[in-house]
């Protein structure tokens, strides 16, 4: 008699999430997207104002949550999702998997820019300064109408003074129409209360990034997030600024897919 091999079925494929920095859109991820697709179900969120969504309808404070809450129905659809995060999207990962810690499988921050850590150190007066001093600037530009003169202000904070020049007009253009929702960025990880105690107590496997060449307040961030949560994995990648997932982005997106295929073993143990 003939007997047919039964093969196993393959379980679903994981879920990953990617949430973009500010000023940005989801097209940042399209490599690390492209190197994901075999193996995952992969999403990139874009934040109110950013992309292709519209600015946020709302008169109360811009908050963390906010954004977080473009990212819940896909959590919930999912049932549980890996989360990647860079600069303000990675802040709001954190915030994600402060307020759904059972959905969120794993989490990948790159220097998340909670700048409330800031405020509460003590000795982290001078970083904190550098950056009061650009949202002031740039609060000021767009009160006079001026978008351009806050995008540069921004894109020079983060990449260093010069590059909103170097970048091509068909770049300008967007990033500078962004800017009245990144302002709002600032005033929401200002007020932000998510404390370094809370992110310590979440259970998921964690991987903080930095770049070795990054501004004074993200790299001090970067050390507060260490000091906070020493039992998450922290990297420092040579030769790369905060801007790293764009401008390195096969040298970041090498540690994020590494991190997330070494879940896939403990994900495959804990639904058998």
């Amino acid at each position: 008699m003939n007997t047919a091999t039964l093969e196993r079925p393959r379980p679903p494929a994981s879920t990953v999430i990617l949430l973009h920095s500010s000023g940005s859109s989801a097209r940042q991820w399209e490599g690390l997207i492209e190197a994901l697709r075999p193996r995952y179900r992969v999403r990139a969120v874009e934040f109110h104002g950013h992309g292709m969504r519209a600015p946020r309808d709302a008169i109360s404070p811009m908050r963390l949550a906010d954004d977080a809450a473009l990212v819940s129905p896909l959590l919930h659809e999912a049932g549980a999702a890996h989360v990647v995060g860079h600069s303000y999207g990675a802040a709001v990962a954190l915030k994600l998997a402060s307020m759904h810690s059972a959905r969120v499988r794993s989490l990948v921050a790159y220097e998340p820019v909670l700048f409330r850590w800031l405020l509460d150190d003590a000795g982290s007066a001078s970083p904190l300064q550098d950056i009061l001093s650009v949202v002031q600037s740039m609060r000021e530009g767009l009160a006079r109408g001026d978008e351009r003169s806050a995008a540069r202000l921004f894109v020079d904070c983060w990449s260093g003074k010069g590059s909103w020049d170097a970048l091509p007009g068909s770049r300008q253009g967007p990033i500078a129409t962004r800017m009245h929702a990144v302002l709002q960025h600032f005033d929401a990880l200002f007020a932000e209360p998510l404390a370094g105690w809370q992110v310590a107590s979440l259970g998921m496997p964690m991987l903080f990034l930095s770049g070795a060449c990054t501004v004074p307040a993200a790299r001090r961030i970067a050390e507060l997030s260490r000091l906070a949560v020493p039992h998450a994995r922290h990297a420092v990648l040579a030769g790369m600024g905060h801007m790293g997932p764009i401008t390195h982005a096969s040298a970041v997106n090498h540690w994020i897919a590494g991190f997330l295929h070494a879940q896939l073993p403990l994900e495959a143990a804990a639904v058998t």
